[in-house]
Formats: C-alpha cells, sequence, structure tokens
C-alpha cells in the first residue's frame, strides 16, 4: 500500500509542475515541485519508502524532461540520502531539516544539469546560469517548500495509520 500511493501522487506531482507551475517563471528559474514533494516526503520520520519515491519521481522527470534521464534520478537519489541521513542522525528540528534539504537538493540537480549541459556541447556562462537559473529556482522551491512539508505529514499520517490498523 505504502510504494503504490506513490504512482498516483507523483504522477500529479508531475503533471502539476508540467502544466501548471513550468508556466510560472521567476527570471529564468521555474520551480521543481518534484523535488519539494520528495524532500518533504523523506524528511518524514515514519516513512520508508523515500527511496522507492524517488526512484519513481526521478525516472518519471528524466522522462518528460530533455535532459538525460539519470540526471533528476541521481540528483533526487543524493537529496534523499541527504535527507534520511539528518533525519537519523543529525537533526530533529524538521522544518529547518526541510529547508537545508531543499536548499542542498535544488542545488545538487542544478549543478549536474549545467555540468552535464556543458559537457554536451551546449554554450553558456555557469556564472549567468546560476544567477539567472538556479538562484531563482532555488528560492521559489524553499518557497513552495512550507506548504509541502505538512501536506505530506498529513499523508503519512494517514498512510502509516492505515497500515498499523491492518
Amino acid at each position: 500500500m505504502k510504494e503504490l500511493v506513490a504512482l498516483p501522487l507523483l504522477s500529479l506531482v508531475l503533471i502539476v509542475q508540467l502544466a501548471i507551475v513550468s508556466r510560472i517563471p521567476v527570471l529564468g528559474g521555474y520551480a521543481d515541485l518534484m523535488l519539494v514533494t520528495l524532500a518533504a516526503w523523506s524528511l518524514q520520520d515514519r516513512v520508508e519508502t523515500s527511496w522507492h519515491w524517488a526512484i519513481f519521481g526521478g525516472i518519471l522527470v528524466g522522462w518528460s524532461s530533455a535532459l538525460p534521464w539519470f540526471v533528476p534520478l541521481l540528483g533526487y537519489l543524493l537529496m534523499v540520502a541527504l535527507s534520511r541521513l539528518l533525519v537519523r542522525r543529525i537533526w530533529q528540528a524538521p522544518l529547518l531539516a526541510l529547508f537545508v534539504v531543499v536548499f542542498l537538493g535544488s542545488l545538487i540537480v542544478h549543478i549536474a544539469s549545467i555540468l552535464i549541459l556543458r559537457l554536451t556541447g551546449t554554450s553558456f556562462l555557469i556564472a549567468d546560469a546560476l544567477s539567472i537559473i538556479t538562484l531563482p529556482s532555488l528560492l521559489v522551491n524553499l518557497f513552495l517548500a512550507l506548504p509541502a512539508f505538512p501536506i505530506l505529514r498529513d499523508l503519512a499520517v494517514w498512510i502509516y495509520d492505515i497500515e498499523d490498523e491492518l
């Protein structure tokens, strides 16, 4: 049950990201709703399926973007690894951990994308990409993290309470 919730929810997140969120640019950057969703989900205490969600979300975003499929998958897996490390070892302040994970996850995904685009021959200045695309995307992702965390916390409580009753 816990793994099956990822299929429709992350598909809906991808549809909202492609249809609505991608139409609202901030300078040259866009929000990464999948990244925010995966960060908020993986920071929940009771969640055991964050790796499944990261793989499925990375494959969905890789399939729908022009980047090679492994770039979002690798970025999301690294972000989930960081968030699971924070949950288990370091932090007990979930909102602060969410901001750190979204911040570092956005940087990881954007830097990986920039490096892959540079390796494939796209000509642009890295400083321009960081200032015009990455920084605005980072701010929008941090802004979207605020409502995403309580929504996914309630979803995690609901899913894991149903599993406990069975």
